[in-house]
């Protein structure tokens, strides 16, 4: 296979590489912490008018507003890995409700939502799992009871990210309590100071309250947040969970991490030498190159089904899986290197990197159990990819 670019993609990977290389001082650095600190909005300002992000995305949301072109955004994540300059923004108002409008939004919504989201101005988070519905989210029991042009939320959701910070909410309700679980529920926006949302920080294993618990008591929202129809809910869960498994597993995203940690092990020493000369932890560190170039192999594979607009299949479904785990990895192995430097965490003069490697092992383990743990994802890889048994459910004692 010839995988040579044409000399138009090639003069396009060249303009890329060297905008970022011009542009690199623009970029916020660690210490430009906040979620809607301006120097971030800025620089996400100025990669959406080069057209590096939101690309495909029409001028009149907010976006780039060049033809969608799959191979020139392949380019465009491969120079950011490869620069290291920092990513535009991501998360999950971007990365996974911006999609899901664009689909199966209303033309109000789509006006009214993703401007402000692409640019960072309004942040969202996700209001999916509960405490009794996890992996078996259609289990959820948050109701919603019609009231004229308003529902009224009562229930409570669970290790909802950035809860505390989020302007807005998406998120599922019981509509139809008589539905079997997976009908009857609706997908809804809505903001998060509406009255009667209360939000309890989660502290981790961080160290950070990365998660919370929120509480909804009589909270009124219109019905005009309700995205695609009432009751059909799950369809549009279905849609935002496919592009947060992408997010999730971004091949791209790992690479970049990666070359950070080859950065690491080349710059640290013991005893004189560069990490990257022990033979044990540098044949550790080619064990997991093999992996994030897998893990590329595998995106270029899900690229050409989407160019010949097929279904990825089974390399669509090992994503989540794959990501995640290696980031995990990754993470591991840069704090097995730096020894007992590697789990300093907090301040200081010893710290490396911030304290960031530590940081990044511990929230990549919720990773791997959040968004579809991987118990269940190989469930779906077995079942769904592989065409195996289904996993057999236990008895039900009369």
């Amino acid at each position: 296979m010839d995988l040579t670019l044409s000399p138009e993609y090639t003069a396009f990977r060249d303009h890329v590489a060297k905008l970022l290389e011009e542009n690199a001082h623009l970029a916020p650095g660690p210490e430009d912490k906040g979620l809607k600190h301006p120097k971030r909005l800025a620089w996400q300002k100025f990669l959406i008018g080069e057209g590096l992000t939101a690309r495909a995305i029409p001028t009149e949301y907010g976006g780039y507003g060049a033809e969608p072109d799959i191979l020139k955004s392949r380019i465009i994540a491969e120079e950011f890995a490869r620069s290291g300059v920092p990513r535009p923004l991501a998360g999950q108002g971007i990365s996974m409700l911006v999609p899901t409008l664009l689909e199966l939004g209303t033309p109000e919504q789509k006006e009214k939502y993703i401007r402000p989201t692409l640019h960072g101005e309004m942040i969202w988070c996700q209001g999916y799992s509960e405490p009794g519905a996890g992996s078996d989210l259609a289990s959820l029991q948050t109701k919603a009871v019609e009231d004229g042009d308003e529902y009224v939320i009562n229930g409570q959701k669970i290790w909802t990210s950035t809860a505390r910070q989020a302007d807005m909410i998406f998120c599922l309700v019981r509509t139809d309590p008589e539905a079997k679980k997976h009908h009857g529920i609706t997908y809804i926006l809505f903001p998060m100071n509406t009255p009667g949302i209360e939000v309890r920080p989660l502290v981790d294993m961080t160290g950070s309250a990365n998660f919370n618990e929120v509480f909804f008591t009589d909270v009124r929202v219109p019905k005009s947040g309700v995205v695609f129809e009432p009751n059909k809910g799950w369809q549009v869960a279905n849609a935002t969970l496919t592009h947060e498994r992408g997010m999730l597993g971004d091949p791209n995203a790992t690479k970049a991490r990666f070359v950070e940690l080859v950065e690491l092990m080349k710059r640290e020493t013991v005893n004189g030498k560069r990490l990257i000369d022990n033979p044990l932890l540098c044949d550790r560190l080619m064990a997991l190159q093999a992996e994030v170039y897998a893990m590329q192999a595998n995106g270029l594979r899900i690229m050409t089904s989407r160019l010949k607009r097929e279904s990825a299949g089974l390399a669509g479904l090992v994503v989540k899986l794959q990501g995640c785990e290696l980031n995990h990895q990754i993470a591991g192995l840069a704090i097995d290197a730096l020894g007992e430097l590697g789990v300093l965490y907090g301040d200081g003069e010893h710290l490396r990197s911030e304290g960031s490697w530590q940081w990044r092992y511990m929230y990549d383990l919720g990773l791997i159990i959040g968004g579809g743990t991987a118990q269940i994802q190989k469930n779906i890889i077995a079942e769904r990819g592989l065409d195996m048994p289904r996993e057999p459910k236990p008895a039900v004692r009369a």
